[in-house]
């Protein structure tokens, strides 16, 4: 991982971001590309506008923001690059992402609410949803971001099997213990022996050293991964995202409430 790139609108869920991207970065020993995007009215976008001035105004204004945030920061001799781009904010993000070819994505979140906007059609959901790499969402503070317990959760198709085996990748960099979830509900009940069987051709196909497997009951795929991840103590929960269907391909609908506004443990979503 050469590369993670940080979107900020410089308010403290960026920060957050940020902080936990630095703490990445010093164990991949990656650079961080901290991101503005400046979503200017079409007319001024252009750089053959007559009104030339007024981009100016906000790119100097963006700069100034960047000394301020970045005095903030403690980044341990990391290299961090400031990146100003003129585009809608979540389509900017994607394709600075694939300008500059970024490994990952840390983007922030303030509180239940903007865990909401994340899932609902937020800037974060359409990253999610169309970024190629995998994208790491924080929302909390995390003064210490290592990742003991790791939990993805899938249904165990094969289409899944990459974004296991990267998924994996990351895990293994911070010596967690991988935990394998399927969640069964009464919706689309399985067997517990025809889920054994379905995890274990997956099992066969991603050898990984350190795992455990998990078959959980609960009303609702979201609320399962929820209530386990919290049974468990979880650091961290991946899902994995299926072309532009995004998280919705995986739980069959949108993310609930309950999900998005007890979530407090940062989101790994790697597309398949």
């Amino acid at each position: 991982m050469k590369k993670i790139l940080v979107p900020t609108d410089f308010s403290i869920q960026a920060q957050n971001a940020l902080n936990v991207a630095l703490q990445i970065a010093k164990r991949f020993n990656s650079e961080i590309l901290l991101l503005h995007t400046i979503d200017l009215p079409l007319h001024l976008s252009s750089v053959g506008s007559s009104q030339l001035p007024e981009p100016l105004f906000f790119i100097e204004l963006a700069k100034q923001h960047f000394e301020q945030f970045l005095e903030k920061i403690e980044s341990n001799d990391i290299s961090i690059k400031t990146i100003i781009e003129s585009d809608y904010t979540a389509s900017g993000i994607v394709e600075a992402s694939k300008k500059h070819n970024a490994d990952l994505i840390v983007m922030g979140s303030s509180g239940a609410t903007g865990m909401k906007e994340i899932f609902i059609g937020s800037n974060t959901e359409k990253v999610v949803r169309s970024a190629e790499i995998p994208v790491l969402v924080i929302k909390n503070p995390v003064a210490n971001f290592n990742i003991e317990h790791f939990v993805f959760a899938s249904n165990f198709e094969p289409k899944f099997n990459d974004a296991f085996m990267r998924a994996s990748l990351f895990a293994e960099k911070f010596h967690a213990k991988i935990h394998l979830l399927y969640v069964n509900t009464p919706h689309q009940f399985m067997t517990t022996h025809e889920i054994e069987e379905k995890i274990e051709k997956f099992k066969r196909l991603n050898a990984t050293q350190d795992y455990q497997v998990h078959i959980y009951n609960d009303e609702r795929v979201e609320t399962g991964i929820m209530n386990f991840a919290t049974s468990i103590d979880a650091d961290m929960i991946c899902m994995s995202t299926y072309g532009r269907k995004g998280l919705a391909h995986f739980f069959n609908g949108s993310i609930s409430e309950d999900l998005v506004n007890h979530t407090i443990r940062p989101v790994l979503t790697i597309r398949a």
